[in-house]
């Protein structure tokens, strides 16, 4: 099964995307994650990647369309999860075109729905681990007691400089403005679908295996 995980920043995509890599053993394809590997690679288009990035420009769509095609030769049983891809209508045709190529197809586009000043709220509180990003919040799972994060062990933890409500309401905006288009593209092909992305981890994790397993 591949789906996409639709929802603007802090909505949980990643949390989600990590449960279902560990009950179903789908593979995340993170588009920040694949940048970062394939900078530091040393194949031809890693090393297209490293150059961009060293110019401070933008990695164009037929960068990442040709990482995510270097991915889609693995072919693992569980499927994909695309998180962070397709945020645009072009990026969508695009993504639409390598999967046909590649004799597979999406199977579900689920988008996490949530309230933008509860989600400000949230991100403002979070912070996350700097060894194996592990993601906790003051208010709802704050880092533990002994300074030690429970995935990893790690001791050291970070806020982004960009978590704070300025930054993030404008995030929101743009995100709205590229990517909610999604919902009426993937609704016409019948692939859309919507839960609550504001409850507990498990609540949504409960709401994302209905879609998937109904």
């Amino acid at each position: 099964m591949n789906i996409i995980l639709l929802g603007p920043p802090g909505a949980g995509k990643g949390t989600q995307a990590r449960i279902l890599v560990e009950e179903r053993g789908m593979t995340q394809l993170s588009t920040g994650d694949m940048l970062r590997e394939a900078k530091d690679s040393g194949t031809e288009m890693g090393n297209k990647v490293a150059e961009v990035m060293a110019r401070g420009e933008l990695v164009t769509d037929e960068i990442v369309i040709g990482l995510i095609r270097e991915k889609l030769e693995a072919d693992p049983d569980g499927g994909y999860i695309f998180d962070g891809f397709p945020r645009t209508l072009k990026q969508a045709d695009a993504l639409a075109a390598l999967l046909a190529e590649e004799g597979t197809k999406l199977d579900r586009v689920i988008e996490l729905r949530v309230d933008d000043e509860a989600l400000v709220k949230r991100i403002t509180a979070r912070s996350t681990c700097a060894n194996c990003g592990e993601v906790y919040n003051d208010i709802t799972k704050p880092i533990p007691t002994d300074g030690k994060c429970t995935n990893c062990g790690g001791t050291e933890f970070k806020r982004r400089a960009d978590d704070n409500e300025e930054s993030l309401k404008k995030r929101l905006m743009e995100y709205y403005k590229q990517t909610s288009p999604l919902v009426g593209y993937y609704y016409a092909k019948d692939l859309y679908s919507r839960t609550d992305g504001m409850g507990e981890i498990d609540e949504v994790k409960a709401g994302v295996a209905g879609l998937l397993d109904g």
